[in-house]
């Protein structure tokens, strides 16, 4: 399927490693330019190096998301105006939550709930003026089913996934979405994190608590990072334009709920 998407600009978050780099390769197999960002320049710029064997133009710029004069950086490497802009970051360390003190809470809810709709300010109105914006917001599979360590990451997506649901409503008209993409267990370096914290809190090893965590997921394997990315890529495409403030979760039938 053509996406029609040739030619648009991406901003992608957090696109150096993980889902976040699946989902701008998948745009760039559409066809879209590129800015991308991570904290490690190096691993940045060779992500960006093999996307621009693609044939597009990759601008990139390094550092921390939460840093306003990144997010600035971004936009201006844009040209000012990104057509589409995947919100991503690293969610907070996956702790019990009786040992987060206030400095982490805030931490956590400023990086997965106020950088992300810090961007979304930032792009909007250029967006509705043109009539053209996908925003795809990558949160989690916790949203929906809140998971034992990932108390706070599901807390501040949540509060993102609420705020910015309001947000989808008032932007359609002008042909901008936003939309959310919930990942379950996908075989990213997130995921080793996960089986190790696992594994201290069961008393168990890494390898145990990986073979249960595949065990119950219905699709009978971690996901393949190429998966998502390319959800990513029709949630930003023109015939996605009359799906917004839906959050769809990529997770192998993992949820066993129905809505």
């Amino acid at each position: 399927m053509d996406l029609r998407l040739a030619r648009r600009t991406a901003i992608v978050c957090a696109s150096s490693h993980g889902l976040g780099r699946a989902c701008a390769t998948s745009l760039a197999a559409a066809g879209c330019d590129l800015v991308l960002n991570g904290r490690d320049a190096a691993a940045l710029g060779a992500a960006a190096d093999d996307l621009r064997a693609t044939g597009i133009k990759v601008e990139t710029v390094a550092g921390d998301i939460a840093d306003d004069g990144v997010q600035r950086a971004l936009v201006d490497a844009a040209g000012g105006a990104p057509d589409i802009l995947v919100n991503n970051n690293a969610g907070p360390p996956l702790r019990d939550f009786r040992q987060l003190d206030a400095d982490a809470i805030h931490a956590g809810l400023d990086a997965n709930m106020v950088v992300p709709i810090r961007m979304v300010q930032k792009v909007i109105d250029g967006m509705i003026e043109r009539r053209f914006g996908r925003i795809v917001c990558i949160t989690s599979g916790s949203v929906k089913s809140p998971v034992a360590g990932l108390d706070l990451s599901s807390g501040a997506r949540i509060g993102l996934t609420g705020f910015l649901a309001g947000v989808a409503r008032q932007a359609a008209g002008a042909n901008v979405t936003i939309n959310f993409l919930l990942p379950g267990l996908f075989a990213t370096r997130r995921l080793e994190g996960v089986h190790a914290f696992t594994a201290k809190a069961q008393g168990i090893s890494v390898e145990e608590a990986e073979q249960r965590a595949r065990a119950r997921i219905p699709a009978g394997r971690f996901g393949d990072p190429a998966e998502f990315g390319d959800a990513c890529a029709f949630l930003c495409s023109a015939q996605a334009g009359f799906i917004t403030g839906q959050s769809l979760l990529v997770d192998g039938g993992a949820f066993p709920g129905v809505l």
